[in-house]
C-alpha cells in the first residue's frame, strides 16, 4: 500500500495529513490528533476518531480528482 499526500498542516511529517491510497482511488486515509475521550462517544468497534483542523479537509478535498459517474 502507498499512501499519497494530499493536504498537510506543516513541514516536519508529524502533524494533521489526508492522504490517498495509491492503490484504491475510493479510498482517503486522514492522520490527526487523538481526541480527548469525554468527545468520543458510541463509536463501532473497529473504528477511530481523529481532530483535523478545517482547512486541512477543505485543501484535501479541493486536490482530489473529480470521480467517474
Amino acid at each position: 500500500m502507498q499512501l499519497v499526500p494530499l493536504a498537510i498542516t506543516c513541514n516536519a511529517g508529524a502533524c494533521p495529513t489526508v492522504y490517498a491510497d495509491a492503490d484504491d482511488a475510493s479510498v482517503l486515509w486522514v492522520q490527526g490528533w487523538t481526541p480527548d475521550p469525554a468527545y468520543v462517544r458510541d463509536l463501532p468497534t473497529g473504528e477511530a476518531m481523529v481532530r483535523i483542523p478545517r482547512d486541512l479537509l477543505v485543501d484535501a478535498a479541493s486536490s482530489l480528482p473529480q470521480s467517474p459517474k
